[in-house]
């Protein structure tokens, strides 16, 4: 099964209620550096690039990567509606296998596009990011605590709309320390439904591990924010600067 996939062209539709414009502000002081207005930054895991075009509506210049083509393409469709100075460039590849075409000023993971990656792919995408990064520039990210996985064990949600449905169902699994959730879309065609299904794995990452992974790629300043955006619904947040290369 792929993984934002069909369920790509409702995604923006089921997340309306996510405060977009706190993680905006959280994100923009998080990367500011003094003397700077604007800055490039990369949003790594952009997925449809909501929080992409709001920073480059504020005018900065935008990288957008993910590796679902399919939400890059409702990406694509909105940044061509978009009025920003200068539209971000999208790229499609996987966070571990990150590669750019020169530094950037900043960059942000939002959205539980951390919880996404495998344990063991964060040393090489850390050591990447802290290669594309400009000594300085900092790298700040929100992610889902282990708590608050493990909560949803068990959990069963829906988002329905008049011509969609969408299914939840989670069970996290100790051995893999992971939540999987599958989902069961169920989209109206004329008088008939048609079924699509998805399967997401979430990793339940320890701060502490990704303190220390930061740090042995190079980063200092390692700092975990528990006052971000949806602190309340157990996300943490972490900023980490990039140190001399």
């Amino acid at each position: 099964m792929s993984v934002y996939g069909p369920l790509a062209e409702w995604y923006d539709g089921f997340t309306r209620d996510v405060p977009y414009d706190e993680f905006a502000d959280f994100y923009e002081n998080a990367l500011h550096r003094e003397g700077k207005e604007r800055l490039t930054l990369l949003d790594l895991c952009c997925g449809t690039g909501t929080l992409t075009l709001m920073m480059a509506d504020r005018g900065h210049e935008l990288i957008g990567v993910d590796c679902s083509p399919e939400m890059l393409c409702v990406a694509a469709e909105k940044t061509a509606a978009a009025n920003c100075a200068v539209k971000p460039m999208f790229l499609c590849q996987e966070a571990a296998e990150l590669d750019l075409y020169g530094t950037v000023e900043g960059a942000f993971c939002s959205l539980d596009g951390m919880n996404y990656l495998p344990p063991e792919d964060l040393p090489e995408l850390f050591h990447r990011l802290h290669l594309f990064i400009e000594p300085g520039g900092r790298f700040a990210f929100d992610f889902h605590s282990p708590a608050h996985l493990r909560e949803l064990d068990g959990g069963v949600f829906v988002d329905e709309s008049e011509d969609v449905l969408c299914l939840w169902r989670g069970e996290f699994d100790e051995e893999e320390n992971a939540l999987f959730y599958g989902m069961d879309i169920f989209r109206r065609e004329g008088v008939l439904w048609r079924r699509e299904e998805e399967e997401h794995l979430e990793y339940a990452h320890a701060p502490e591990l990704l303190k220390a992974l930061l740090e042995s790629a190079g980063f200092e300043n390692v700092r975990i924010v528990c006052d971000g955006p949806q602190h309340g619904m157990g996300r943490l947040c972490m900023i980490a600067e990039n140190g001399s290369h």
